[in-house]
């Protein structure tokens, strides 16, 4: 399997990269066989035309070496044909498709119609989940203190995030609406996504002969900051022999961050199967496998949260999950995130005893004191770049926050960004004054009193 042997890689930050997996230098390494490759190869050359033996190899990403057993035997099925090439060797033949051969790869079509970087085996998917998994990443205050920069938070509350990332198990963040909730949690996210370190993940894997993909550039960030260790020259060689290099088949990216809303449903936490090109994609919380997955304004999704809790009370438990193929028959996945439940709702009226156990870490979020909301409110004075005029806070707290309405930290971004807006349409300097806050929070806040 392609695990078998690993490549060494350099990272930036304070957690390291974990093993890459290495290129296979033989077929049996590669975890596939070659009537698996043969049909990849089939399909490759009936959609894409005539190709070069270097460019089927690049473009399922596995060494020529890899491929080369497979081209053979379907040159001597005839299935495929040699239109030229030069002294270089096999890898510079032009291969195309005889009349067999394009019948050949029609039903192959029919069985799969899936194109691009051939799939790693389940096992070597497995495997490299567990060798990066969210648990116990390297985190301390200082290293919070940039993703977290931009929020006003009391120490305890600070101090209370970073254990919740170590531990990589659940976090379940409660309060009233507009207090930072939703930003605590991306903040969260940030961190992980910069400061986690990288991760591997296929393009795709195969179970069963079932291709199951995984890498979604909609939500997966390539990290090109990877060096390998050594002269870079030496490093370019090496890749171009495929000797001692990555294994192209997987992409090295930053630790994913998905944020789902109340979009979520039910389907979306199962395979996705497409009828026509007989292949899969992976759920979406599948993809944050190794990252963060955020579930925003939780209890306000399509599906019930009752509904949603139950499909996950035992990955919580046990850190691995079951997809479902067509067929019915299962296969086990590792369920390796940091899930944020995020929520303004009551959580007694959400969530029952047995599903707060299995969340580690409760994280409740109240109301701002005036303290903390005048060091929100000038945070966003400077963000904006405004003066802070406290005798806007006064002006608030006389009107509104003292005679019932609470004060929400939203509330010094929503009413600054009004005041902007006066002074912009009036084409005079953005300048805070009382006079213009009472004009803001009378046409903001005048709906909720």
């Amino acid at each position: 399997m392609g695990l078998s042997r690993s490549a060494v890689v350099a990272d930036w930050d304070g957690n390291p990269a974990p093993e890459a997996p290495a290129s296979p230098e033989s077929l049996k390494e590669s975890g596939l066989t070659q009537g698996f490759i043969c049909d990849m190869l089939l399909r490759t050359i009936y959609t894409r035309g005539v190709m070069l033996g270097r460019d089927l190899g690049q473009f399922l990403c596995l060494p020529f070496k890899v491929i080369r057993e497979p081209l053979r035997f379907l040159k001597d099925e005839k299935l495929i044909q040699v239109d030229g090439g030069d002294l270089v060797g096999e890898v510079s033949y032009r291969f195309s498709l005889t009349d067999l051969g394009r019948d050949r790869a029609r039903a192959a079509m029919e069985q799969c119609a899936y194109v691009g970087p051939a799939p790693v085996p389940l096992e070597d998917y497995v495997e490299q989940c567990y060798r990066q998994t969210v648990t116990g990443l390297t985190c301390y205050p200082e290293a919070l203190k940039a993703p977290f920069g931009h929020l006003v938070l009391k120490e305890d509350m600070f101090n209370n995030i970073g254990p919740a990332i170590i531990s990589g198990r659940s976090v379940f963040i409660y309060g009233p609406p507009g207090n930072g909730k939703t930003a605590m949690a991306r903040a969260i996210g940030d961190f992980m996504n910069t400061a986690g370190g990288s991760i591997y993940i296929p393009y795709a894997f195969v179970a069963d002969n079932n291709i199951i993909t995984v890498f979604d550039p909609s939500l997966h960030v390539i990290d090109d900051t990877a060096v390998e260790y050594g002269d870079e020259a030496d490093a370019a060689v090496r890749k171009l022999l495929s000797t001692g290099s990555v294994d192209q088949r997987w992409v090295r990216i930053r630790r994913p961050v998905i944020v789902t809303g109340g979009e979520l449903n039910l389907p979306m936490l199962d395979l996705k199967y497409s009828a026509e090109s007989k292949f899969y994609q992976a759920p979406i919380h599948f993809k944050a496998n190794g990252g963060v997955f955020l579930i925003d304004d939780f209890g306000r999704q399509l599906v019930s949260p009752k509904d949603l809790l139950n499909r996950w009370i035992l990955p919580l438990e046990d850190r691995h999950d079951f997809l479902t193929v067509a067929s019915g028959k299962k296969f086990q996945v590792p369920f390796e995130q940091l899930i944020i439940f995020s929520t303004n709702l009551d959580p007694k009226a959400l969530v029952d005893d047995a599903f707060l156990r299995r969340i580690r870490h409760k994280v409740g979020i109240q109301a701002p004191q005036r303290d903390v909301y005048e060091k929100i409110f000038a945070s966003n004075c400077k963000r904006l770049g405004m003066n802070f005029d406290l005798a806007a806070v006064d002006y608030l707290y006389e009107r509104y926050y003292t005679k019932g309405r609470v004060p929400r930290a939203s509330d010094c971004r929503d009413l600054l960004e009004t005041v902007q807006s006066i002074c912009r349409y009036r084409r005079q300097p953005v300048h805070l004054t009382r006079d213009l806050m009472v004009e803001a929070s009378a046409s903001f806040i005048a709906e909720f009193t």
